[in-house]
């Protein structure tokens, strides 16, 4: 079923984040064509995702021939990365991400919620006091995850402002092979003198933690730079623009809004609101990427060995067959199910951090500012859709 990848800026009037029309009119199993030509099955259906990503007959090494990558770029990079947890199978997948797993459980992420609530009062008495309209994107929506991610890292937040541009470059879909490689060598350099500095004076944080395994060999030098890169870019990009979006969309759904305003104090509620959020606007939109290495029957058709495969994460998280009228907001629906954080095996590293500044996000925003209203019509936000998560360029707002 050739046809063009979707990318929600294909969206609906009725439903602004929801999939294009036909996503979800095609057959559980289809294919379509990716931008060098070749042409991927294409899986939408939750059960069918849920199946299939816990299914070892499915490789994430991007090294193999045939393997669907997003961009020219990743595709010219591909052979040239070391081995990360994003791109290797169990059981060296496995070994790596131990490596890495202990500052994103939920108890240690749990023990930064006072602080990340910090933060946020912080910058919102910062917005509060300056001018109005102002950008929520760069008042709250970036700083936040970005101070917390570099404290975790280890990075210094002061350099916010190179690396942030250096990981856009490098994983944007319009960023040509040369510039992305650039970009990537760039933050390379930077990460790898932070690790030896941490090797020499070690801290309380990742770089420090990587630092020591690279001197008991347990990873190579290479490995822990690759590593924080990957930490790095996902733990600012993700979160900044679920912040910002899910403003817009409750903004944009005002009945949500009160009902969330009105339970802010209700942990358990914030917490559910987050999940419905997360599945509403499921702002992966690249779709996530394997390869067969054994043929695999699925609604009676054969996807043979050396097949790529692109998994829609929005199909699943509108499949009605699992959420109910899914083009609707509802913040009391049960949705932690939704696969925004993809599934299996290499499910996000740092979805408990991401759940827990959401939901102090969530909760305290507009409870402190209960007038924020955009500042421009709705049609007038502007999307970012060039990255692997899509967000927002700004997003004017007053009160």
């Amino acid at each position: 079923m050739p046809g063009a990848p979707y990318y929600p800026m294909q969206r609906e009037a009725r439903c602004p984040f929801a999939p294009a029309p036909a996503v979800r009119d095609m057959p559980p199993l289809g294919r379509v064509r990716i931008w060098d030509g070749s042409e991927p099955w294409f899986i939408t259906r939750h059960a069918d995702q849920r199946a299939l990503l816990n299914d070892p007959r499915l490789s994430i090494d991007e090294k193999r021939p045939g393997y669907p990558h997003m961009t020219r770029s990743r595709a010219a990079m591909a052979p040239h990365i070391p081995e990360l947890i994003t791109n290797t199978d169990p059981p060296q997948h496995t070994r790596l991400r131990r490596t890495v797993n202990t500052p994103f459980l939920v108890k240690r992420v749990e023990l930064l919620r006072p602080r990340i609530q910090e933060i946020l009062d912080s910058l919102i008495d910062d917005l509060l006091a300056g001018p109005k309209p102002a950008d929520l994107v760069q008042a709250i929506g970036l700083p936040v995850p970005t101070l917390v991610i570099t404290r975790i890292l280890g990075a210094p937040y002061e350099d916010h402002e190179f690396f942030q541009a250096a990981s856009h470059r490098a994983i944007s879909h319009d960023t040509d092979p040369e510039d992305a490689a650039r970009s990537s060598r760039e933050l390379g350099e930077y990460l790898g003198a932070l690790l030896v500095k941490r090797m020499a004076e070690p801290a309380d944080d990742v770089l420090s933690e990587m630092g020591a395994r690279v001197k008991a060999g347990e990873m190579t030098h290479a490995e822990a730079v690759t590593m924080g890169a990957a930490i790095l870019i996902a733990g600012h990009e993700t979160s900044a623009s679920m912040i910002s979006l899910g403003t817009l969309a409750l903004l944009h759904n005002p009945g949500q809004l009160a009902l969330l305003r009105d339970n802010s104090d209700d942990p358990k509620f914030v917490a559910g609101a987050v999940e419905e959020l997360l599945r509403y606007l499921t702002i992966v939109h690249s779709g996530i990427r394997r390869i067969a290495i054994e043929d695999i029957e699925l609604h009676g058709t054969t996807i043979r060995a050396g097949d790529g495969v692109v998994f829609d994460l929005a199909g699943a998280n509108y499949d009605p067959a699992e959420y109910p009228e899914p083009d609707r907001l509802d913040l009391t629906r049960r949705a932690r199910s939704h696969h925004a954080f993809g599934f299996g095996p290499h499910q996000c590293l740092g979805q408990s951090l991401a759940r827990v500044e959401l939901q102090v996000a969530y909760s305290t925003l507009y409870r402190r500012i209960p007038t924020l209203a955009l500042a421009v019509p709705f049609e007038e936000v502007p999307f970012a859709m060039d990255g692997v998560a899509y967000g927002l360029k700004s997003l004017p707002v007053t009160w």
